[in-house]
C-alpha cells in the first residue's frame, strides 16, 4: 500500500504560481513513477505530468513550459513537487497525486486549484 498526501491548492489570480505538493510513504519501493493529474468540472480527468523514478519527466502540451514536477527522495517517503506559473484560468481544476506500482496505482484526495481572470 501507497499513502499520498496532496498539499498547496489554492486560489490565484492569472498570471501567478503555486506549488503542489505530495507526499507518498508505505511501499514506497515499488513505485515506478509519480504523475499529478487534474479534473476540471464537466471533464474528465487529464494526465498533466510524470515523473519516473529514474527522474524523467514528460508533459502535457497544455502546461509545457509552465510547469515543472520533481521530487526528492527522503528514507521513508517521497515527496512531488508540481510547481506552476503563468496561470491560466483553463488551470482551474482539482489536482491528484498518482503514484504508479505494479499491478496498483494510487491516488490521493486531491487539492483544488482555482485561478480567476
Amino acid at each position: 500500500q501507497v499513502q499520498l498526501v496532496e498539499s498547496g491548492g489554492g486560489l490565484v489570480q492569472a498570471g501567478g504560481s503555486l506549488r503542489l505538493s505530495c507526499a507518498a510513504s508505505g511501499k514506497i519501493f515499488n513505485i515506478n513513477a509519480m504523475h499529478w493529474y487534474r479534473q476540471a468540472p464537466g471533464k474528465q480527468r487529464e494526465l498533466v505530468a510524470t515523473i519516473t523514478s529514474g527522474g524523467t519527466t514528460n508533459y502535457a502540451d497544455s502546461v509545457k513550459g509552465r510547469f515543472t514536477i520533481s521530487r526528492d527522495n527522503a528514507k521513508n517517503t517521497v515527496y512531488v513537487y508540481l510547481q506552476m506559473n503563468s496561470l491560466k484560468p483553463e488551470d482551474t481544476a482539482v489536482y491528484y497525486c498518482n503514484a504508479r506500482t505494479v499491478p496498483m496505482a494510487y491516488w490521493g484526495q486531491g487539492t483544488q486549484v482555482t485561478v480567476s481572470s
